[in-house]
């Protein structure tokens, strides 16, 4: 399998199977509840890890959570570790609803201090990072590389958060000092106070990867400063840190990029509440990875008839003669720069060629396993859905959710659609 690495802008071939391949991802930093565009990584990475098991690789798959950062405590001054606490929260809740289960491990950097301090630590030692005034920042000049990754020129690197402290515009903080407001401080060599943003990404990863591995994803915004600080520090303090940087293009609502800051936002709750996790599955599947990918009520709308016709194709009684999947050419696409859009055309030939057991394999590779579910709803269950649908009409709320509620016992989801009837049973597996 060969995959595009940022770093040298060129494909890396991964090691044949059995060899052990750890991932690292970076999650969100928790402040509100995350929007669509926070779970492609989460989606696109759990998918990878899910193929290179089925290829035979031993997979670690890691995706951290960053619950200390300057936009929490600008989101919730004096209050920022219960919102931090909070948003992670929602931020598990929202991504287990695409159904694709949990990374083997979540590290949040409030349980990785000790090992980020000893990371400064070595820095300081080393002569690439000093401290100033309770402060510590990374010496950028003490790295011939920096700049590698986002293809700038070592001497005309963009200055980050300026302050009088530094020996270097350049320079980036490691340590920060407990200033008026911070609701949350620990104790290091250079005093009370708290990580920069990008130590801990490092130090999660070699926490729970070790001082080498394959794969370091994230979303394009990252390369710059995130990752190119990451790779610095980690790099310089002697580890190997990642073999493979990848990185997936951005969300774009309507053609801009989906930003919490703009507030052209759409939530994973939300939109996995107006058109359930299949749909946003198909809908991530349609766009290479390295690519942008635009949401809309059109292009969600073009997934959501995907997920039926797969669905129509298996309410007809088929008979599966047992032969094989045919997993070579599934790995045709995947193997190749793990190619999402190819994968689902080739569902879609398996499906115009009648090969169910292909097309149920693949589905449930991609967590989709759903739309292969070949049976119709009982009849009991569809007359609490039409009960639910009148008491919609009348606006009788409660009603209509005590009835939501009494099919979902029963193992169901209802979806309200536009058309007649209007709504959707769906069976939860």
């Amino acid at each position: 399998m060969r995959l595009y690495d940022t770093l040298t802008r060129g494909f890396v071939e991964l090691p044949p199977p059995p060899e052990p391949i750890g991932i690292y991802v970076c999650g969100p930093t928790v402040y509100q509840r995350a929007h669509i565009g926070n779970a492609r990584p989460f989606v696109v990475f759990t998918w990878l890890a899910r193929w290179l098991r089925e290829r035979g690789h031993e997979v670690r798959f890691v995706h951290n959570i960053t619950d200390v950062n300057d936009k929490i405590y600008e989101a919730a001054p004096g209050r920022s570790a219960a919102l931090a606490r909070d948003a992670t929260a929602w931020y598990l809740e929202d991504t287990a609803g695409f159904g694709l289960g949990l990374p083997d491990a979540q590290p949040l950097a409030t349980e990785t201090i000790s090992e980020i301090v000893s990371l400064i630590d070595e820095l300081v030692a080393g002569g690439h990072a000093y401290a100033v005034d309770g402060d510590v920042y990374f010496r950028i000049g003490s790295f011939d590389t920096y700049g590698a990754l986002s293809g700038q020129r070592h001497d005309q690197v963009e200055e980050q958060e300026p302050s009088p402290l530094k020996e270097d515009p350049r320079d980036f903080a490691l340590w920060k000092a407990t200033k008026e407001g911070e609701d949350t401080s620990w104790e290091s060599p250079w005093g009370r106070g708290r990580p920069g943003w990008h130590i801990e990404c490092s130090a999660m990863a070699e926490k729970e990867l070790g001082a080498e591995f394959w794969l370091h994803g994230g979303g394009l915004d990252l390369v710059f400063p995130h990752h190119e600080n990451e790779r610095a520090q980690s790099l310089a303090a002697g580890r190997g840190f990642a073999r493979i940087w990848m990185h997936n293009g951005m969300l774009r609502f309507t053609g801009e990029k989906m930003s919490k800051s703009v507030g052209n936002v759409a939530t994973i709750q939300e939109v996995l509440g107006d058109w359930g996790a299949e749909t946003a599955l198909l809908f991530f599947m349609t766009a290479h990875w390295r690519k942008p990918i635009d949401f809309s009520e059109e292009t969600m709308a073009a997934a959501r008839a995907q997920a039926e016709t797969f669905r129509n194709f298996f309410r007809e009684a088929r008979d599966e003669d047992g032969a094989p999947p045919a997993r070579e050419e599934l790995a045709e696409a995947l193997d190749d720069d793990f190619n999402t859009p190819d994968a689902l055309a080739l569902f879609h030939e398996w499906r115009g060629r009648g090969d169910a057991t292909s097309l149920r394999w693949g589905l449930g590779l991609f967590g989709l396993a759903g739309l292969a579910v070949d049976s119709a709803a009982p009849t009991g269950l569809v007359d609490l859905a039409e009960r639910r649908a009148a008491a919609r009409e009348a606006r009788d709320w409660d009603e209509a959710d005590r009835l939501r509620d009494e099919i979902a016992a029963a193992g169901w989801e209802v979806r309200d659609i536009e058309g007649s009837p209007p709504y959707r049973l769906v069976r939860r597996l």
